[in-house]
């Protein structure tokens, strides 16, 4: 199977696959083919299943093999609704879009030639959220080269549209932890960012339409500052306490903290209290051992497990030396 994540950070990949069981073969920007891969990832963005590689010289040559694992994979199925065929590929090989789009065009005008319904319904985009999906799924390693799969486990991430208002790049992250979560905050609904500045996850809240307690001794910038639903209280994150009997619908955490730190002083008291209910956290692993933390997170005894089992740690497209957590607190009564 070919897995793909962040251009930069396939080691970590390679080293999360052989934590969790598999055997990785090769490895490229923002790639890695192994087998066995573990179902938990946090540095895999897609995992295409029981990968076909092909190889030609030609834009003609790589479309007609491509072509024929898709042909031959729907042999006596009928195909009704919309199916993801995706093409992509390193950016950081120069040229290669150029070659990734021309192989699509042609299997695209094959596919029409033998099929002109089901090509009709072809999607070019990875399906919105976390699961399973069967389509056409290509992933070129090389100009001459492509890993080819018919199904796909899809973790969540994804690039997201930017707002002018939106007071920082940040604004991304909470964005994409919505997708993989795959719910959104929604109007009169609370939330606490806690340690907001410049405001990025507090205007994205508010932007729709949540109720936002904005915790940070820094100013708000942007969109967020002087919103009408975002209170800004000048306070550290680490001394505050929500009022007896206050349960707010979000917690949003995105602290430049030690990720111990974080875990220990702040979400597990949030999480063990009932404080929130659902969750988006940030922890920075640029100063540590990012598999550790990983392990240490998934462990039995972690808040994670004891309080949120539920939660999925994942590196996403907008993250840098960061996890983003997303989860729902289990309450009293389970």
């Amino acid at each position: 199977m070919l897995i793909t994540c962040q251009a930069g950070f396939e080691t970590m990949l390679a080293r999360e696959l052989v934590v969790g069981g598999a055997v990785p073969s090769a490895q490229g920007p923002g790639w890695v083919l192994a087998e066995g891969a573990p179902v938990e990832l946090a540095f895999a963005h897609l995992v295409l299943h029981g990968t076909t590689e092909v190889r030609g010289e030609s834009v003609n040559a790589l479309a007609q093999q491509v072509a024929d694992v898709f042909l031959k994979g729907i042999q006596g199925q009928r195909i009704d609704a919309p199916w993801p065929l995706v093409f992509a590929g390193p950016a950081e090989l120069v040229g290669l879009g150029r070659r990734v789009g021309a192989v699509e065009k042609t299997v695209h005008e094959l596919l029409r030639k033998r099929f002109s319904r089901v090509a009709k319904l072809a999607v070019a985009d990875v399906p919105r959220g976390v699961g399973e999906a069967t389509g056409l799924f290509v992933w070129f390693t090389d100009f001459g080269c492509a890993q080819v799969a018919r199904r796909a486990s899809i973790n969540g991430q994804r690039r997201m549209a930017d707002d002018a208002q939106a007071p920082s790049r940040s604004y991304l992250k909470v964005e994409e932890g919505y997708v993989v979560l795959g719910q959104e905050p929604a109007a009169g609904e609370t939330v606490v960012d806690l340690g907001a500045a410049p405001g990025g996850w507090s205007y994205s809240a508010a932007r729709h339409g949540a109720r936002v307690l904005a915790l940070d001794n820094g100013p708000l910038k942007g969109g967020a500052l002087d919103h009408p639903l975002i209170e800004h209280r000048h306070l550290d994150a680490f001394g505050f306490t929500p009022t007896a009997g206050t349960t707010y619908d979000w917690l949003f955490c995105d602290l430049v903290e030690e990720p111990h730190h974080v875990l220990r002083h702040l979400i597990e008291p949030w999480l063990a209290n009932g404080w929130c209910r659902q969750f988006v956290v940030n922890l920075k692993f640029g100063r540590v051992d990012a598999l550790a933390l990983l392990q240490e997170l998934r462990a039995a005894d972690s808040p994670l497990r004891r309080f949120a089992p539920g939660t999925r740690i994942r590196h996403l497209y907008h993250d840098r030396e960061e996890f983003t957590l997303v989860g729902k607190v289990i309450t009293s009564s389970g």
